[in-house]
């Protein structure tokens, strides 16, 4: 019997690896780039970073918790989660919230012609307002989309093993490659989208050129609010709605957009899957890989139980590690987008 422990050892430390880290650093880069499109886009066009976008994922996911009281009451639907199904409902309601925000506090001082850094500080008032809002009209407790809480486990078996993925953390992943598709082709094939890149490139000039700077305006918010929206739906699927649901991770966001490129779509879901992989393996136990070669090591090396490269309770530091190396490295982003000024 303890042969044969030994023998399923190696296939038990490679399917805890893919679990632990190849997926989960999937899922959460995924969230990332959700989030990342978002803010490049926002500072693409409009030229500031909005720190209040974590927060409008918040109010995406309570929109989507909405959408399932009043029209499913948290049943699934054709097997799916039922927030998932109604989360276009919320995307759409999440745009329209975004482009009655920019015309309600941005529009105005970008009519008075204030300089970004007036833009960005009016963002943190706008980001804490937003949190006041969800948390009186909410509370501070936390909900669960799913009915019941229960979640659909897919189980791949590998050398014996179970690869393990819920619903939700499928609809998430599958979510974001379709999104990066669409907003690919949106990009280079739409006129609305070649309106975008010009914009981003060169405002006065495609001003001149007889675009329309306000559609392109909505038309970002629009973008960045549905993404919101998604981004906040999935990630409440994986784990719990909660009024601070995405306030944590907006700075990581902020740096998986910078590191991908400034500007840059593609480079902002490059930078959030580079954080979100980053951050996992640098909390990851490397030393379940390492235990099966503590026999041929000398008696005097022993692997310890626990080998990360930063405590669990730091990880929040590992995107900012990311970002100041790769900005001395590569001060544009991956993707060659602004320098930050």
């Amino acid at each position: 019997m303890e042969a044969g422990f030994l023998a399923a050892l190696p296939a038990q430390e490679l399917v805890f690896f893919i679990n632990r880290g190849l997926l989960a650093g999937l899922i959460i880069g995924s969230v990332y780039a959700l989030g990342a499109v978002g803010v490049t886009l926002i500072f693409g066009i409009l030229r500031f970073a909005h720190f209040a976008h974590g927060d409008m994922m918040t109010i995406g996911a309570f929109v989507a918790l909405i959408c399932v009281a009043l029209f499913s009451g948290g049943e699934s639907i054709l097997g799916l989660p039922a927030a998932f199904v109604l989360m276009p409902l919320a995307m759409v309601a999440t745009a329209f919230i975004a482009i009655g925000v920019d015309r309600a506090f941005y529009a105005p001082l970008r009519r008075a012609k204030v300089r970004p850094v007036v833009i960005v500080m009016s963002s943190i008032g706008v980001m804490l307002m937003m949190q006041g809002l969800v948390r009186l009209f909410a509370g501070t407790g936390t909900w669960q989309l799913e009915a019941g809480g229960a979640k659909t486990i897919y189980r791949l078996p590998l050398l014996g093993r179970d690869i393990i993925l819920t619903q939700p953390q499928a609809l998430l992943i599958g979510f974001t490659a379709l999104a990066a598709i669409a907003l690919h082709l949106f990009l280079t094939r739409s006129r609305m989208g070649k309106a975008m890149r010009a914009v981003s490139d060169n405002p006065d000039l495609a001003r001149v050129s007889g675009i329309s700077i306000d559609s392109v305006v909505r038309a970002t918010w629009v973008i960045a609010g549905a993404l919101a929206a998604a981004a906040g739906t999935l990630l409440a699927l994986d784990v719990t709605l909660k009024p601070d649901l995405a306030f944590n991770i907006v700075l990581p966001i902020f740096a998986a957009a910078i590191v991908g490129g400034i500007g840059q779509p593609y480079g902002a879901i490059a930078g959030g899957m580079l954080v979100g992989f980053t951050e996992t393996f640098a909390v990851f136990n490397w030393s379940v890989l390492l235990r099966p070669l503590q026999p041929f090591l000398p008696d005097f090396i022993e692997i310890p139980n626990r080998i990360a490269f930063v405590p669990t309770e730091y990880k929040i530091v590992v995107p900012f590690f990311i970002l100041i190396v790769v900005l001395i490295w590569r001060p544009t982003g991956i993707f060659r987008g602004r320098v930050v000024k």
